[in-house]
């Protein structure tokens, strides 16, 4: 069974920085897209970054040039810096992964249990 362990988030004052990260486990034959969404109270999930396993990187609007994505292909790890923190960036962030566990069959999509970030003084 596969899994993805969030860790990193915590409470940060405006301006700010913290490192989230996300570790998949178990059978893991390859993975492919990987991504940090985030849910706000009150609002949708939305897609905050997305790095493909050749490492092309896109970003939302609201966070290009505070966010950075990335992944340790060895590791099987995924990470998202994100600087100079807004209060609007207070939410819960999830990390997901599309994983192939099995060779007979496709590619599954995963999520993390979620990692909560608050920015505020």
């Amino acid at each position: 069974q596969v899994q993805l362990v969030e860790s990193g988030g915590g409470l940060v004052q405006p301006g700010g920085s913290l490192r989230l990260s996300c570790a998949a486990s178990g059978i893991i034959i390859s993975v492919n897209g990987m991504s940090w969404h985030r849910q706000a109270p009150g609002k949708e999930r939305e897609l905050v970054a997305s790095i493909t396993s050749a490492g092309s990187t896109n970003y939302v609007d609201s966070v290009k040039g505070r966010f950075t994505i990335s992944r340790d292909n060895v590791k099987n790890t995924l990470y998202l810096q994100i600087n100079s923190l807004k209060p609007e960036d207070t939410a819960v962030y999830y990390c997901n992964a599309v994983i192939r566990s099995n060779r007979y069959d496709r590619p599954s999509d995963y999520w993390g249990q979620g990692t909560q970030v608050t920015v505020s003084s």
